[in-house]
């Protein structure tokens, strides 16, 4: 039994070289595969020089949403599991390049007292088989990135409404490309960025949604994880994710702590990003890694240009500035930073914590939790209890239930495509600033001026 786990590991990581190293080309090719799937009706020119529509897009409401899951390892099983036990959910069809994980997930479903979902796993693309021929209202992806436009693009032209994990494109290319295909085909297209539904998050937008904080003026965020025993794994995301290290240098995973930044700043809502500028540190902590791998392993003699701390500045339209940190390949604690101020007062977490002029004392922080009993989040209040077990403390629970309940209300997402658009777009842009020695780089304008006259997102009431 070792023995054969053991050849099925190599069989793994043979396979993460042979597709993922050469991440420039594979990048080249999905692009190209994009942007064929999208259409030639329509240019992209076109589509980006005409208004984006007046009103935030709802769909006509379903009792069921029929779902159809792509790529269910690690955090896309936490999802299926989430979705079992929502109300009104029917997993349809799970596709995955494993064909295990594809029956261990059918295996789950009828364990939850739901009819067997078809299973795709013929290959790399067999989710576009699975768009074209399933009656199904909703593709949640949780694949490695470079999949997340393709396998979107997929659900949207043939009907389907469309879910990813975070970030929901690598380039600004494809973010456009999410952009063009939901409005042309009347879906939604959302980033699931879980961080947005914690209850500290929740809590400091209620704080802020009713004025204590009065006038917003800045944000800290970041992603701040130490991940090299993930990047160097022969499983899960080790099979490509650290392939990003050896092609860029920004920003990577910039929606964690920019996801809920953005959502108390209202933007895309009353505010938009203007510009960014960004610049990274020298790269080590993957070469040292490296020294502790087995002499002959053949990573030991990858190269990586991806600096150990990447440091960005957004700067808004309405004034505002936000400070963005990606960390991930150094020995740390973890941290989304997580701070927001304005101009009568300022939050701060890691750990959680309150400064209220004339409310708190004089110059002195006060712990959050003091003031949970009056601001707690409504959401949180409702869902805590349900969400208790899930993943990533609750969080990942509630942002699927959020879903769910908006298409079954025919509702406008929490989330919709210009924040997948908006704030996937801190990659690129980052790359682009960090090559140019700090340089400017403006914004695409994902809604076309329309965030000038769309709402804020409310106080959500469970």
């Amino acid at each position: 039994m070792r023995s054969k786990n053991l050849n099925r590991e190599k069989a793994n990581y043979t396979f993460s070289r042979r597709s993922f190293l050469s991440l420039s080309g594979v990048a080249g090719l999905m692009m190209t595969a994009v942007k064929n799937s999208v259409g030639q009706s329509e240019s992209p020119s076109n589509i980006r020089n005409q208004p984006a529509p007046a009103e935030f897009f709802s769909a006509s409401p379903m009792e069921t949403v029929r779902v159809g899951f792509v790529g269910v390892g690690g955090m896309g099983t936490n999802h299926v599991r989430n979705l079992l036990k929502i109300e009104g959910v029917q997993l349809k069809a799970v596709c995955d390049i494993v064909p295990e994980k594809v029956e261990r997930v059918k295996k789950m479903a009828v364990e939850a007292g739901q009819p067997e979902p078809k299973g795709y796993s013929n290959g790399e693309w067999d989710f576009k088989r699975m768009c074209e021929t399933e009656e199904l209202d909703l593709v949640y992806t949780a694949t490695p990135w470079e999949w997340h436009v393709p396998v979107c693009v997929s659900a949207m032209e043939n009907g389907k409404h469309a879910a990813t994990e975070v970030p929901a494109a690598v380039t600004l290319e494809e973010c456009w490309q999410l952009v063009e295909t939901a409005e042309k085909y009347k879906k939604h297209c959302v980033m699931m960025e879980n961080c947005c539904y914690n209850r500290t998050e929740l809590m400091m937008l209620h704080i802020v949604r009713k004025g204590l904080l009065g006038e917003i003026i800045h944000g800290e965020c970041g992603y701040c994880h130490d991940l090299r025993g993930v990047k160097f794994s022969k499983e899960g995301e080790g099979l490509w994710r650290r392939a990003h290290s050896m092609k860029r240098d920004g920003n990577l995973y910039p929606t964690h702590g920019l996801g809920p930044v953005a959502q108390y700043m209202n933007i895309n809502r009353g505010d938009q990003f203007e510009y960014l500028v960004s610049v990274s540190s020298k790269s080590r902590g993957l070469q040292e890694y490296q020294k502790t791998l087995p002499e002959d392993d053949p990573r030991r003699n990858e190269k990586y240009v991806l600096g150990d701390v990447n440091l960005s500045i957004i700067k808004t339209y309405n004034g505002c500035t936000i400070y963005i940190v990606h960390d991930t390949n150094l020995p740390r604690p973890y941290s989304r930073i997580n701070m927001v101020q304005g101009t009568k007062g300022i939050i701060m977490d890691y750990p959680p914590r309150i400064f209220i002029e004339g409310l708190s004392g004089k110059e002195e922080f006060e712990p959050l939790e003091k003031y949970a009993d009056q601001w707690e989040h409504p959401l949180w209040k409702a869902m805590q209890d349900s969400a208790k077990g899930a993943g990533h403390g609750g969080m990942d629970f509630i942002e699927d239930y959020r879903l769910i309940e908006c298409l079954r209300k025919g509702l406008p997402t929490d989330l919709n495509v210009y924040d997948a658009a908006s704030w996937s777009a801190v990659s690129e842009l980052s790359e682009r600033s960090v090559a140019q020695r700090g340089a400017p780089q403006d914004f695409p304008d994902f809604t076309r001026g329309r965030w000038k006259e769309y709402p804020p997102l409310g106080i959500i009431y469970g």
